[in-house]
């Protein structure tokens, strides 16, 4: 990450590591957290929310990153500091109002940038509608977007139109806006470079996944 912050001339305080951490222990987190982690994504609520009890005792900052179903609404609000995976209004809206009194949850809009329709966002052209709608919302502070990318496509172009349309939306956003949450381990040098202020990367600091979740993902 050094080196491709500083091929893209960036500061390194901007740019913000996620560990994802699905289907690893919590004694793979502590580990983790020992060598100077504390922001980790999960993608599986009941899986996450195991880890999140475990290790309380830890200063960490929790990321939900997987899609959302209505009935998992509650557990994230509760459970979790940040969602990158906000993509229609009403889910947005469940999240707001099931938030415990006086938390706010940072949010961020998910873009389905490549417009695949194997992959879950809003479409670009309806980001704006969407960021107006849960911008009103009194418990979610909407701090900008994420997208996953199709596999097969140029990852820098992908991460540039995503960048754009973040420039385009920031009259709409609020002071709060702030975040491109964009890059895995095949491809965050290339996210850096189009401006990520969060990269996602599991692979490399954990290793391939050797376990399968247990509980449905959502």
């Amino acid at each position: 990450m050094d080196a491709a912050v500083q091929a893209a001339g960036r500061n390194p305080a901007h740019v913000h590591l996620v560990a994802v951490s699905k289907t690893k222990p919590a004694t793979a987190i502590e580990a983790a957290y020992a060598a100077g982690l504390t922001d980790f994504g999960e993608n599986y609520l009941q899986e996450a929310i195991t880890k999140i009890r475990a290790l309380a005792h830890l200063r960490l900052t929790w990321h939900f990153i997987g899609a959302i179903q209505s009935n998992k609404t509650r557990s994230i609000a509760e459970n979790f500091h940040w969602v990158h995976t906000v993509d229609r209004s009403r889910i947005a809206r469940r999240l707001s109002e099931q938030c415990p009194q006086g938390k706010i949850l940072d949010a961020c809009l998910q873009v389905n940038i490549d417009q695949d329709p194997a992959k879950a966002g809003v479409l670009p052209e309806h980001a704006a509608t969407l960021l107006d709608e849960v911008a009103q919302l009194p418990n979610l502070r909407v701090r900008g977007l994420m997208t996953v990318l199709e596999y097969a496509g140029d990852p820098l172009s992908g991460y540039q139109r995503l960048a754009a349309l973040f420039a385009d939306l920031a009259d709409r956003g609020q002071e709060s806006w702030d975040t491109l949450s964009m890059g895995m381990s095949r491809d965050y040098p290339q996210a850096i470079m189009a401006g990520a202020t969060h990269v996602r990367i599991g692979t490399d600091i954990f290793g391939p996944r050797t376990t399968v979740a247990t509980d449905e993902p959502i």
